[in-house]
């Protein structure tokens, strides 16, 4: 009778452990393939307000030469609650190499209340790829931001669909934890991570993972002005690539 019971719990082990080795190795590969977040977003409200975004970010693998992102941006807030944005993005390995890469629609719309401190968001962009990968992709997903004493805490899920590729809906961390230095500068930290699809996250959690330094500036009596930048140590790609960037964002 023993037998009886031992025979299909060995089956269900062994039917275990190749459908995590199957999901892992899956995930190895797709998780991947997803592409990296770079910029921290955080919700916002700019009614009326028009805005220049310009950007740069670039990933450092060992042994290879740096791959640069300049990107151009003009945002607008059309409500207390609703935000767009057009973006263009650039690559290349060198300022003379610059390919138009990508043309995104960035929209925000504000979910909690205006004066309220923790404040919700849902972030979406319309990414149209151009090149090697052309084809469109979709990001959406909440964007939240609360005071916790003197620490900033922002925590961001965003889910990323390409049309253009077989991967699937894959998931994307944003976190950071900041507190103020002096009055308009905040350091602290800020990492991303990649975690494959959606439903098949945790295998791949270890693939594309970064964290490190971040830094956010107003100037003192400059309320129209501001500039984030941020160097992190980790995996890009599910291979080792740090990754700088910045942005500065200047009301018009």
């Amino acid at each position: 009778m023993a037998r009886l019971f031992d025979r299909p719990q060995r089956t269900w082990q062994r039917l275990q452990r190749r459908a995590l080795l199957l999901v892992g190795l899956a995930s190895a590969f797709l998780g991947a393939e997803a592409d990296p977040g770079y910029y921290l977003v955080r919700p916002y409200a700019a009614a009326g307000k028009s805005s220049l975004d310009l950007r740069y970010w670039s990933v450092q693998t060992p042994g290879e030469a740096a791959l640069l992102w300049p990107e151009l941006g003009l945002r607008h807030g059309f409500s207390e609650r609703w935000t767009s944005e057009i973006l263009l993005s650039w690559i290349g390995h060198g300022w003379r190499s610059q390919k138009l890469s990508s043309l995104n629609w960035m929209n925000q719309w504000l979910l909690s209340s205006p004066d309220s401190e923790h404040e919700l968001a849902l972030h979406t962009q319309l990414i149209h790829n151009r090149g090697r990968h052309a084809g469109t992709a979709l990001e959406i997903g909440p964007s939240w931001q609360g005071d916790w004493g003197l620490s900033r805490l922002n925590l961001n899920l965003l889910l990323e669909h390409d049309w253009a590729r077989r991967e699937g809906t894959q998931l994307k961390l944003q976190w950071q934890v900041s507190r103020p230095l002096q009055p308009g500068l905040r350091l602290g930290l800020q990492g991303f991570g990649e975690l494959g699809r959606w439903n098949h996250w945790l295998p791949a959690a270890r693939q594309s993972q970064r964290a490190g330094p971040m830094l956010h500036w107003v100037p003192e009596g400059q309320q129209g002005l501001s500039f984030n930048a941020a160097y992190l140590w980790g995996r890009t790609y599910g291979r080792r690539g740090d990754m700088f960037s910045a942005q500065l964002l200047l009301d018009f």
